[in-house]
């Protein structure tokens, strides 16, 4: 019995020194109908830089990516995507793909991003693209596409991001965008094409968030005046697409290859041109102000009722109802937009899109916000305190002018001296007992300097004895002997004839 439990506990030692199947040593698994050389991982699936001519006949039903980029794909069959039920993302870019045909992406209704570009595409038919209704993000850029059928995009309707860039494209129909909804579209690049002849007034129709993501540089564009006031407008608005490429938009000023010109770099070419017909050509945006903290609401007012709204961000995101992601922006019910807390990341350009029957796919409105902080508040005004130091002040100010003396500025304040030669002043004592308020006979006492002239100028004429004093002449407080006395009509002996005045 010892023996056979020594005989077990040496086969589990060999079963863990040699390890199992799956360890290191032996190849891993191959995961169910996985193609020969491609990667499989979870729901992913690589076959790129194979050299594939052809898709591989059996692919995994878990498929959500398919990448078949950098092969050498020919052509695709209609009806291969059928197994892949849960496919959001195809690659098919770097191949050599030069045409694609009835029921090529049927079965692929889930599909949210196909990127054909790098290939030999030269057309796309009406219904190349049927069956993508979810498909959201499209590369086509780097083809030698030349002519795109009026609704080749007709079934697109979540279609937000399209770039054409880099291909041959000599015109662009604007006003329908070849079948495509203004309602989600948010990135149109049709930059490095040959486009030489653009509808000014469709490009002046399309919806602002479009126009922040229409990308034309690189294009022969036509020097036209109109074009050219329109396209300034935007660069100064700053949407994104003709400022981050302001020095690649170009124009051909006398049709040659040898007469372009950069849009805002020779603006000398447009000199002669008069902004006036440009001025109608897009409807204004609205200003508004607002202060950081405060709330605001953003109204999207059309000519008829609309029966879907929905609103661009600054930021390039569609906004519905409930909001935002972040959840700072509100969708209301009735299609309004409120920000409950205003911050600078919610400064620039809100784009209302309302769509209905009786509307246009691209009838807009917009607000050009501008965030700023609110003033520090200025400290409330003590008006006691205020009242109380004009008080303080005014009184100083009365017991200056009542006590303190004043100053003599043109020569010292000497005393009189004590023995002086009298005065016409002192021959008249009438005059004398009216000007001065101490005894002639006290010559002992100093001349005050506080004395006060006094100018007796009766009310009535008919009083005798005026006495008037040259006012007219410069005369020193200091020195009351250099005054002059002016004598009326009347002689001084009537003067004094009325005996002396005491006061």
């Amino acid at each position: 019995m010892t023996w056979l439990m020594l005989l077990g506990a040496l086969l589990c030692m060999l079963c863990v020194g040699l390890g199992t199947p799956d360890s290191e040593g032996f190849p891993p698994r191959t995961p169910h109908n996985c193609p020969h050389k491609c990667i499989c991982a979870a729901d992913l699936l690589s076959c790129t830089g194979l050299g594939l001519q052809d898709v591989p006949a059996e692919l995994p039903a878990a498929t959500a990516d398919l990448d078949l980029s950098h092969n050498a794909l020919q052509r695709l069959r209609p009806g291969w995507l059928a197994p892949l039920f849960q496919l959001r993302a195809l690659h098919l870019g770097h191949n050599e793909l030069e045409a694609l045909g009835l029921g090529v992406f049927a079965n692929a209704s889930g599909l949210r991003l196909l990127d054909l570009s790098s290939n030999a595409l030269r057309a796309l038919g009406r219904h190349d693209l049927d069956g993508l209704g979810a498909l959201e993000k499209l590369l086509l850029f780097n083809n030698r596409l030349v002519h795109l059928d009026e609704h080749a995009f007709h079934g697109l309707s979540a279609l937000s991001h399209l770039y054409l860039g880099c291909n041959e494209l000599a015109s662009f129909s604007f006003d329908h965008l070849h079948g495509l909804s203004a309602t989600h579209l948010l990135t149109l690049d049709l930059s490095s094409n040959r486009l030489g002849h653009i509808s000014v007034p469709e490009l002046a129709a399309l919806p602002a968030f479009l126009k922040n993501g229409l990308y034309l540089h690189n294009n022969p564009l036509p020097c036209d005046c109109r074009l050219y006031h329109l396209l300034q407008r935007w660069h100064q608005r700053g949407l994104s697409a003709v400022r981050d490429f302001a020095r690649e938009y170009i124009c051909l000023a006398f049709k040659v290859p040898a007469s372009r010109v950069r849009f805002f770099q020779h603006s000398r070419v447009f000199e002669n041109c008069s902004s006036a017909p440009a001025l109608g050509l897009e409807r204004p945006e609205e200003h508004l102000y607002a202060l950081v903290g405060r709330s605001l609401r953003l109204y999207c007012n059309t000519s008829v009722p609309a029966m879907r709204i929905a609103w661009v961000s600054p930021q390039q995101e569609l906004l519905r109802a409930p909001g935002s992601r972040d959840g700072s922006i509100a969708v209301l019910a009735d299609g309004s937009l409120a920000i409950g807390n205003v911050q600078e990341q919610h400064a620039g350009l809100f784009v209302c899109l309302a769509t209905g029957p009786r509307l246009h796919h691209n009838q807009t409105h917009e607000y050009n916000v501008s965030v700023h902080f609110p003033r520090p508040e200025p400290e409330a005004f003590n008006t006691g305190f205020t009242t109380l130091l004009g008080c303080a002040v005014g009184l100083v100010l009365v017991l200056l002018y009542l006590f303190a003396p004043p100053c003599c500025c043109c020569r010292p304040c000497l005393p009189l001296p004590l023995a002086r030669t009298p005065s016409p002043l002192h021959e008249l004592s009438a005059q004398s007992s009216v000007l001065s308020t101490t005894p002639p006979d006290a010559p002992s006492r100093k001349a005050s300097v506080h004395k006060h002239v006094v100018f007796l100028e009766p009310g009535r004429r008919g009083l005798n004895g005026r006495v008037q004093l040259a006012v007219a002449e410069e005369f020193d407080l200091c020195n009351p002997g250099d005054l002059q006395l002016k004598a009326g009509s009347e002689s001084a002996s009537s003067i004094g004839s009325e005996g002396p005045m005491t006061t």
